[in-house]
């Protein structure tokens, strides 16, 4: 794999285009040093009616939120933040893409009071590839409920989607990594389930999904797509509550949703298989075409791609042309 520095292009920096090799900030750079910054990852999708990206409107709300919950002066307005990953696209001749717009403070200074420091803002874009294999995403995750847990809701901002809460995340899933598994499931300070390291979590039981309230957790895009999914066209009941840990164990069907990973079931947790009680296909073998997690597989990747059919045309507005 060509390493990320390496590579032709153009990524946008505070309004100007920079070729993508030249892109570079200082070694004193306040944010690598104290990780007081944010971000966002969107995905764009080629589809019949050309490319485009997803929920980008949404994103870039979120974005603005978090530098403005974090006190970081932004200089750019949502419309111009938009139109900057719009180019982005066209600029490096994209169509399927992983986006990441990035807020981060510059090297005028270091030291906690973080006084007297200019926000720098970028978007660079790149082929994301296939994130996980398609027999992987049929198949299923075998994840490890974490010993680290996620944040308390008044240690950091757990609306913001910031770069020091991933320390957090890479922890957790390397320790799941080096244990032989695919992915982990972190619990909220009370033991209550939270998300994976980077992802929402959803279990279903007797017809009825469920998914952490969003308090620990990060407020995803991709959760709130499928739970428009779920309730607007498959006519489920979703419940936003506490879960605990067994839940997950004698779930009928449980899956994971992010912005890359979009929506990969969860098949074994601890060592228990997920959907034992409802006769569900063992580990290894793929998920049944006809369960919710492969309805809501097929429904998201329509909606992504801009096949909107049917009552599908209802999510046009997740859409914005490159």
């Amino acid at each position: 794999m060509t390493p990320l520095y390496d590579r032709d292009g153009w990524i946008w920096q505070d309004g100007e285009w920079l070729a993508w090799r030249d892109a570079k900030t200082h070694l004193l750079t306040h944010t690598l040093h104290y990780g007081m910054g944010c971000f966002e990852g969107v995905r764009a999708y080629a589809g019949p009616s050309g490319t485009h990206l997803f929920r980008l409107a949404e994103h870039t709300r979120r974005l603005a939120d978090s530098a403005h919950a974090l006190d970081m002066p932004l200089a750019f307005s949502e419309a111009e933040l938009i139109e900057a990953q719009r180019e982005c696209l066209a600029r490096n001749s994209l169509t399927n893409a992983y986006l990441k717009p990035t807020l981060y403070f510059g090297a005028e200074g270091l030291g906690l009071r973080a006084q007297g420091l200019t926000t720098h803002v970028v978007v660079a874009a790149w082929d994301l590839g296939d994130y996980i294999s398609l027999q992987a995403a049929a198949i299923g995750l075998r994840a490890l409920t974490s010993s680290w847990s996620r944040h308390h809701v008044n240690i950091s901002l757990c609306r913001a989607k910031t770069n020091g809460h991933y320390v957090n995340s890479i922890l957790a899933l390397n320790t799941a990594v080096k244990a032989g598994f695919d992915e982990t499931i972190m619990l909220d300070p009370e033991g209550y389930v939270a998300e994976a390291s980077a992802a929402n979590v959803f279990l279903l039981r007797d017809g009825v999904l469920h998914t952490p309230e969003v308090t620990s957790c990060l407020q995803g895009i991709t959760r709130d797509s499928v739970i428009q999914l779920a309730r607007g066209v498959l006519g489920l009941e979703v419940r936003e509550r506490r879960i605990t840990r067994d839940e997950l164990y004698t779930a009928d069907e449980a899956f994971v949703t992010g912005t890359a990973a979009e929506i990969l079931p969860l098949r074994e947790l601890d060592g228990r298989h997920i959907g034992a009680r409802a006769g569900a296909p063992k580990v290894g073998q793929p998920i049944a075409g006809d369960s919710v997690t492969a309805q809501l597989q097929r429904l998201y990747h329509q909606v992504t791609r801009g096949e909107l059919e049917g009552e599908l045309q209802a999510f046009q507005h997740w859409l914005t042309p490159a």
